[in-house]
């Protein structure tokens, strides 16, 4: 299930402004039957404010102990899923949405999408040039370097450590190249470039 009832809770003005959880994020929950639908958000475009600014890590508060996620959590990451989709993307990161977050999703093409949240690229060697676009740059399209091979640690949808290592090989096929150029534009977005 899809839906998630979220009892109220306030997040802190800096992270959404303006906004409570239940008015950002909650389902309906009325007399215990629940009312769900696709949230897909409109995505920021280049000139706005939040895509230049560094995105705050999740805090711990947000992580619950066990390894657990708190559903608020669970639910941005949905809302990402959604909207990426929406839009065509592959990779989508919570600033493009207006949230300050240090969460980002990637879907590749026939694979299962996933998140990650407070990434880092821990290691990265080499370069390749690559053309790229950006769902915060619609239509545009531009040649730039990225990273052969680079290696990110995080926690995953369910708050479990997690290291990926993507490169850019031909024996490795498309789809690692491709990740590895993701997971390095997603990082790019929530550190503020």
């Amino acid at each position: 299930d899809r839906c998630h009832t979220l009892q109220g809770m306030v997040l802190p003005s800096r992270t959404y402004p303006g906004a409570t959880l239940a008015a950002r994020y909650a389902r309906i929950n009325d007399n215990h039957t629940q009312r769900c639908t696709l949230a897909v958000l409109p995505i920021r475009i280049l000139g706005d404010p939040a895509l230049r600014q560094k995105a705050k890590r999740v805090p711990s508060a947000l992580l619950r102990a066990g390894p657990k996620i708190d559903a608020s959590i669970h639910k941005l990451i949905e809302d990402m899923i959604d909207s990426m989709r929406a839009a065509s993307g592959v990779g989508l990161a919570a600033p493009q949405i207006g949230v300050s977050l240090r969460v980002i999703v990637i879907g590749l093409p026939d694979e299962e999408p996933f998140a990650l949240i407070n990434p880092e690229i821990v290691k990265r060697s080499g370069e390749r040039p690559v053309e790229e676009g950006c769902l915060s740059l619609p239509g545009y399209r531009a040649e730039l370097t990225r990273s052969l091979t680079v290696l990110v640690k995080g926690l995953d949808a369910e708050g479990r450590p997690v290291r990926i290592k993507a490169r850019d090989d031909p024996s490795t096929g498309l789809r690692a190249g491709l990740l590895a150029q993701v997971l390095e534009h997603e990082i790019d977005h929530i550190n503020g470039i």
